[in-house]
């Protein structure tokens, strides 16, 4: 008798069971529908290539799915993950290594939503939780430029090196329907032409906030548009701190103006800092080819957001030091004979070819993965209307000792009004292991 209860309430209990399995096996292998979906013979006129060029420059495409001496977005560039390292994929017409078979619709699914012909989904670091915001005139134009004005390469995928179990990629679904959006940017009421053109770049296909949003325990963006206050407010990233892009004084633009944005997104330069790390690949590829219009619309957009006094701090003041006067304090003798040449012996740099270290964001956060790293290991070549950079920070790495790098950016850390926790050389010697020198051949898209 009592068997046969339990028989038939193991029945009952397995029916919703199954349900929900299956269920679960729909959601997690389904390919999401596309907007372009009925669009199968998509348009590849010359003028939407060229607009096509266009988007990809905002997108900076080819900053993941290039490497230095490669073919143009045939990929194998190596990205650190917490689970592991990825490789970016071959994104030229290529049919067999590539993306040659895509119709635009399988090209909407990837961009858009993270999902790949099959239902294989992408992992985020692939950001399409921004791509999501993209309109469908730029998809279609997108698609154009990589079926017609990108040439194809044969060059196979890298697999990733995550260990199985955690290399499964069905729960990517689960992540995706608690942390995106999949709606496209919508302009916001009351907000004039110029401010929605910058919120839809900087949250669309300029993805700033993949490197400048904090993340949370999944992995996720905390906010995705401007509707949360941790968008864009800083975020620590691969080896880098990616500094806040609001009105945060200290530590964001509090103390830029929408032309001195401009002037920086546009020459990679200004009179507050020079582009360095993975900005330098932004910059290289992307931000200096935008319009006129789209940058003033970055920057009316972003000096738009609020910043934050109670986590940025006191507002930082200058205060008259000369380094030389004070070699008895540790690091200060190692600044004036390696850093003062270029950076000042008052700490204000070289006009805007030699960046202040002064209340530079750097010297001013928390966090100091930035100022190591580019002390280890140098910047990579800026390259601004064609012409190369002829100043570079170089890489320290061979010539100070983890101890005498900590000193120099505690004594930076501590001086001229910056008043930041000093360096410990543990840290800095975390990040000489897991770093390597700044390349001198950047990669730099030829367009057509």
């Amino acid at each position: 008798m009592n068997n046969s209860r339990f028989a038939r309430t193991a029945g009952w209990l397995a029916l919703p069971c199954l349900v929900a399995a299956g269920l679960l096996a729909w959601y997690v292998n389904r390919e999401p529908a596309s907007h372009l979906q009925a669009d199968q013979t998509a348009d590849t006129a010359p003028a939407l290539v060229t607009r096509g060029e266009y988007v990809a420059r905002l997108s900076d495409c080819v900053a993941c799915h290039s490497v230095p001496g490669g073919a143009p977005f045939a990929g194998g560039l190596e990205m650190a993950t917490p689970l592991g390292a990825i490789h970016t994929t071959n994104i030229t017409p290529d049919r067999d290594t590539g993306i040659g078979g895509y119709s635009l619709a399988d090209f909407d699914r990837a961009v858009r939503h993270g999902v790949a012909p099959g239902g294989r989904r992408l992992y985020p670091a692939m950001p399409y939780p921004s791509y999501a915001k993209l309109t469908d005139d730029d998809v279609r134009a997108l698609y154009a430029f990589f079926m017609k004005g990108v040439a194809p390469v044969k060059q196979a995928n890298i697999a990733s090196a995550i260990p199985w179990p955690l290399n499964m990629r069905w729960p990517i679904a689960l992540w995706n329907g608690v942390f995106t959006d999949a709606a496209p940017y919508a302009a916001k009421a009351g907000k004039d032409e110029l401010w929605n053109r910058g919120a839809y770049i900087v949250q669309g296909p300029g993805h700033c906030g993949s490197c400048h949003t904090p993340r949370g325990l999944a992995f996720n963006e905390k906010a995705l548009d401007d509707s949360g206050t941790p968008f864009l407010a800083g975020a620590l990233l691969d080896g880098w701190y990616a500094p806040s892009l609001r009105n945060d004084h200290n530590t964001g633009l509090g103390r830029w103006d929408e032309p001195e944005i401009v002037q920086f997104l546009k020459t990679g330069r200004n009179k507050h800092a020079v582009v360095f790390g993975s900005m330098t690949e932004a910059f290289n590829n992307s931000t200096q080819f935008m319009s006129d219009g789209d940058l003033s619309a970055i920057a009316r957009y972003l000096k738009s957001l609020p910043g934050d006094g109670q986590r940025d701090g006191a507002p930082w003041q200058y205060q008259a030091v000369s380094a030389a006067a004070r070699l008895d304090v540790p690091g200060a003798h190692t600044y004036v004979t390696r850093c003062a040449s270029c950076h000042g012996d008052d700490g204000k740099g070289q006009s805007e070819w030699m960046p202040p270290l002064a209340g530079a964001t750097s010297a001013l956060a928390k966090e100091n993965a930035s100022a190591i790293n580019i002390t280890l290991n140098g910047s990579q070549r800026v390259v601004a209307a064609g012409v190369p950079d002829a100043y570079r920070m170089p890489a320290f790495r061979e010539q100070l000792s983890d101890q005498q790098i900590a000193e120099v950016l505690s004594f930076v850390r501590s001086t001229w009004g910056n008043q930041s926790e000093p360096v410990d050389a543990q840290a800095v010697s975390k990040l000489r292991e897991h770093t390597d020198p700044a390349s001198s051949s950047p990669i730099i898209l030829q367009m057509r």
